[in-house]
Order: C-alpha cells, then sequence, then structure tokens
C-alpha cells in the first residue's frame, strides 16, 4: 500500500514533466532559429534640437516638430498670386503690423498656360477666378498682388501673363532667385532659429538656399526639373552640394524647406493637419516621377553637405507670404 500510495503521489508530476519536456525543446530550438524576438519595443525619448525652443520626437517615420507660431492680432487679410515655373499658386493671410501671420487659404493650380493649351482668353478667366476668390474671402483689391517667381521668368509664356494682368490694372512684381530666397527664409525661418538653422526651398525652375549671416544670405542651384536642361544627376548633386558647404557650420542644426518635392515628401508622412511635417533621410524615398527623384537628389546632396537629420517643411510658408510680409510697414 506505501509504494502505491507513493506512486500516485509522483504520477501527476511525472506527467507534467513528461508533457513540458517536447514544449520546452520547441521553445528553445525556436529561439535558436530567430523565431522568437525577445527584444522589448522602447519609444524614442524627445531630442530637444534647440535648447531655447521646440523639439522633435519619435522613430524616423513618426518624428515631430513641436512649434506653434504667434497668432495675430487685430490682422488685416492679404492676398498673393505665385505665377510660378509649373504654375499658379494663391494665399490668403491674415497679418498683422508685427508680421505675424496664420494662412487662411491656399490653392495649388497648374496652368495651362504652359502646356501650350490656354490663349489670352482662359488666362484673363483664370486670373478672374483667383482675384474673385480673393476677394470673397474678405481681401481688399488693394491688398492682392502678384508675384513672378525667378524660374517663371524664363518660361515664355509669362510674358503672356503679365501683359493680362497689366491690363487688368494689377502690377506684376518680378523676383530675382537671390530675392525669392529671402523672401523664403522671411516667411518660414521662426526667429528662435535664426542663430543655428537655414532654409531650402525647392522649385521646380531653381532651389534657393539661405540663411542669416549678420544680414541674410541667399544663394541659386538647379531646381527639380533640372533634367529637361538637360542636366545629369551627379553634376547636380555635386553642384548642389558644393553650395550646401557654404552654410556655415553653427546654422546647420536644423533645415527649414519648403517647394513642391519636399511637399510630396511630406505628404507621405503627414499624420493629421499639423503645420509641420519632419522629413525622412533622402535615401528612403523611392520615386517614380522623375522630378520627385530630381527634388530627392537635391535634397540628398544638401543634407550630405550639411550633416543636418532634422529637415522641417512647412505647409504653410511660401516664398510670397515672405514677398507680402516685406510690404509690411
Amino acid at each position: 500500500m506505501e509504494e502505491k500510495s507513493t506512486w500516485a503521489r509522483l504520477r501527476w508530476p511525472i506527467k507534467a514533466i513528461i508533457i513540458a519536456l517536447p514544449i520546452l525543446a520547441i521553445g528553445y530550438w525556436a529561439m535558436q532559429s530567430g523565431k522568437f524576438d525577445t527584444t522589448l519595443a522602447v519609444k524614442p525619448d524627445s531630442t530637444n534640437i534647440n535648447a531655447a525652443g521646440p523639439a522633435t520626437s519619435g522613430s524616423e517615420n513618426t518624428r515631430s516638430f513641436n512649434y506653434q507660431p504667434e497668432k495675430p492680432v487685430d490682422g488685416e487679410y492679404k492676398g498673393v498670386v505665385e505665377v510660378g515655373a509649373s504654375g499658379f499658386n494663391s494665399f490668403v493671410v491674415n497679418m498683422d503690423k508685427e508680421n505675424r501671420w496664420e494662412i487662411i487659404s491656399k490653392d495649388f493650380g497648374k496652368s495651362f498656360a504652359y502646356e501650350g493649351l490656354a490663349n489670352t482668353e482662359d488666362i484673363r478667366k483664370g486670373l478672374k477666378d483667383y482675384i474673385g476668390m480673393m476677394l470673397d474671402k474678405g481681401v481688399k483689391s488693394k491688398n492682392i498682388h502678384f508675384v513672378i517667381s525667378s524660374g517663371a521668368q524664363k518660361e515664355p509664356k509669362t510674358t503672356v501673363i503679365s501683359s493680362e494682368l497689366r491690363k487688368m490694372g494689377f502690377v506684376v512684381n518680378l523676383v530675382t532667385a537671390e530675392q525669392e530666397g529671402k523672401l523664403a527664409l522671411k516667411s518660414v525661418l521662426p526667429k528662435s532659429y535664426e542663430d543655428n538653422s537655414f532654409v531650402v526651398d525647392i522649385g521646380s525652375g531653381n532651389t534657393k538656399i539661405s540663411w542669416i549671416d549678420g544680414d541674410t544670405k541667399s544663394v541659386e542651384a538647379p531646381g527639380a526639373k533640372y533634367y529637361e536642361k538637360d542636366l545629369k544627376d551627379d553634376a547636380v548633386y555635386a553642384e548642389v552640394k558644393k553650395l550646401g558647404e557654404k552654410i556655415p557650420a553653427t546654422k546647420r542644426e536644423v533645415c527649414f524647406i519648403i517647394g513642391g518635392v519636399p511637399f510630396e515628401l511630406a505628404s507621405q508622412t503627414r499624420q493629421g493637419e499639423e503645420r509641420f511635417t519632419v522629413l525622412n533621410d533622402p535615401t528612403s524615398y523611392k520615386a517614380d516621377k522623375i522630378k520627385t527623384k530630381s527634388g530627392v537628389n537635391i535634397y540628398k546632396a544638401i543634407k550630405d553637405a550639411t550633416n543636418c537629420d532634422t529637415f522641417v517643411f512647412d505647409w504653410d510658408a511660401n516664398f510670397t507670404i515672405g514677398f507680402l510680409l516685406s510690404l509690411n510697414k
């Protein structure tokens, strides 16, 4: 009876061990084969990119830029239409006397004028539509401005557009590439970042790189449509990289970037309606369109020249808004 009783007490533990042994063996084999990942996912800490200002946080695909511009006080609505190398863009902003501003509306449209599909009447109608939209939003006619970008001035059709605008009684403002770069900086670079950051505007016709070093410096490089001029990727990369190296080392902590291609890249990772989107590393983007691929080549050259790892796209800023700011007394 004692032997039987002892066996009864041991029977279930022994059976449990017998059952568990194959399971343990399978688990051990799987871990050795890399089937199980025992690494804990740790959320990255916030990284302060400016001791006196905002911060970025998260992994590369989710980094955020936590900066809130000041709202205008007792502002006035002003409008501007950009005649660019690829079409018309228009902006209505609320702006106060201290140059604080906020976007009210923005419209990015492609002009058939550049494709040879529009006559002067079509151009006139398109311009009237832009003007009417601004008037409907409360912009006074005296506060509507037209700016022709440096890249667009190289397009033959721009002469026709300028002529139609003048017939309608509007002043046409022409800007050089250097002025464009300085105006882009005025609209996009926060004052708290003037000491450690620079600005890039990758347009279709040219790229503008600007920074503040005593006064505002600006240099011009090929734009994202450089392939139309039979320029090669390697040659453009080398030219842009050489220009990027002109930026003082102390100004390379953050790059504020705008333009058509950066818009496309930021669209891939925008989390909602945030004002600022941090771009990923240029090597992570796979582009099907030649213009996007060319723009990424320019972006990579700037990154390689500066070793800057924080490129912040501003969804609202544009050099034409900088033009409005320059008129503000």
